[in-house]
């Protein structure tokens, strides 16, 4: 490989939220203050999603070439910006965006408010595959609107939509939109262009507009490919809102630049209207040279982590197989974020991410987050992390378990 995903990296005393945030049962004052993996007190973050990969070197030359002017005043967005946006999209995922369909606002859970704010009236309803990203739920109801759940159906070690509810759900009066996870966070699921269609045309018969969140597009496993919810067809580009950002594929969320993409010109105007509303308009000096690096040139770098995340997902398995038989490790066809079944265990999954923090100082997710009934028997692993120090983790875990 041209880069080292194995090198390890201290983030803790940096500031950031996945190292030096206090876990849920820990007191101020006693979380664990070593920097080093070795230690038996340290806690091991496997919950927030992000990585502890430094970002790609391209992207870390322009941010240190944009420091040196020295100067971090309000921050134009100019052409060079969303060519790259364009050409990007155009290349690795054949979709065709036209330059004034992009918003630029920064991050994809604002641009996700902005979308509800702009396309919905308080009360109305918005409809999601539960169990589904945390952030859905806060920005429905912060923006007036109710949550409207269709649970996944199990199949195996994967996950289907259940059409007949979905279908029932979108004929709904209230309902008005169907927001999207695509890749699905946290089941891993990367929906097929048919099944994009399938949502549509449902959506499409009940006056139901579709927002897509599509953060985690290129974060996708071996033998999958990630279809933009837009291009499937021309009736799925004009009946949606795509949000998307190289924060989650380049690591680079602390630096806050996010896109809302949208062909229809009317919901644009509201969108604009919203962004602006919610104050989300202005972007940092940083943002935009990084998306233009990662876009322009970090390609290969994608596809290496892609491959270094597959050998971290086939170390879960493989270890939980040999190690966990009570657990079963579901399909990860996308996202870093491999969901876990644990209801053989006859416990929790909050009671179950408790004790594997304060016993084997392992931090994780309960599925419970993600909705609270069809998230429950389930956890959610980060594997975004040096493979040493999964496994490391994943043999605390065997301990206490």
């Amino acid at each position: 490989m041209k880069y080292d995903f194995d090198e390890q990296v201290i983030r803790r005393g940096t500031g950031c939220v996945k190292w030096d945030e206090t876990p849920p049962n820990l007191p101020k004052g006693e979380e664990p203050s070593s920097p080093l993996l070795e230690g038996a007190g340290e806690v091991i973050p496997l919950w927030v999603a992000d990585m502890d990969f430094k970002a790609v070197p391209a992207i870390q030359e322009a941010v240190c070439k944009r420091a040196e002017h020295g100067v971090f005043g309000y921050t134009v967005v100019e052409d060079d910006y969303y060519e790259a946006v364009i050409s990007w999209f155009q290349r690795r995922h054949d979709w065709a965006i036209h330059r004034e369909e992009i918003l630029y606002t920064t991050g994809v859970v604002p641009a996700m408010s902005v979308a509800i704010k702009a396309l919905t009236m308080p009360g109305e309803k918005v409809l999601i595959l539960s169990p589904d990203y945390n952030c859905f739920f806060s920005s429905v109801k912060n923006n007036g609107c109710e949550v409207l759940e269709t649970a996944l159906l199990r199949v195996g070690d994967s996950f289907e939509v259940d059409w007949d509810d979905f279908e029932t759900k979108c004929a709904d009066e209230k309902t008005t939109v169907f927001l999207l996870c695509n890749p699905h966070n946290p089941c891993g699921r990367v929906w097929t262009p048919m099944e994009l269609e399938l949502m549509n045309d449902i959506c499409l018969r009940h006056g139901v507009k579709v927002v897509s969140d599509e953060i985690h597009c290129e974060l996708v496993m071996p033998g999958y490919r990630f279809q933009p919810f837009a291009a499937v067809n021309e009736a799925c580009r004009q009946n949606s809102v795509i949000l998307n950002s190289p924060s989650k594929s380049f690591n680079i969320a602390g630096l806050q630049t996010a896109n809302i993409i949208c062909s229809q010109p009317e919901w644009r105007r509201r969108l604009d209207r919203a962004i602006n509303i919610n104050e989300v308009c202005d972007l940092n000096p940083f943002g935009p040279v990084a998306l233009k690096a990662a876009y322009n040139e970090s390609e290969d770098w994608i596809d290496e982590l892609n491959q270094y995340l597959w050998g971290n997902y086939q170390v879960l398995c493989n270890f939980v197989a040999k190690n966990l038989p009570q657990w079963k490790v579901c399909k990860l066809e996308g996202t870093y974020l491999p969901w876990v079944d644990i209801s053989a265990m006859n416990t929790t999954a909050q009671a179950l991410c408790d004790k594997l923090l304060d016993e084997a100082k392992v931090w994780l997710n309960p599925g419970t987050m993600y909705g609270p009934q069809s998230g429950e028997g389930y956890i959610r692993f980060n594997i975004a992390t040096q493979r040493s120090r999964l496994v490391e983790a994943l043999n605390r875990i065997r301990k206490v378990i």
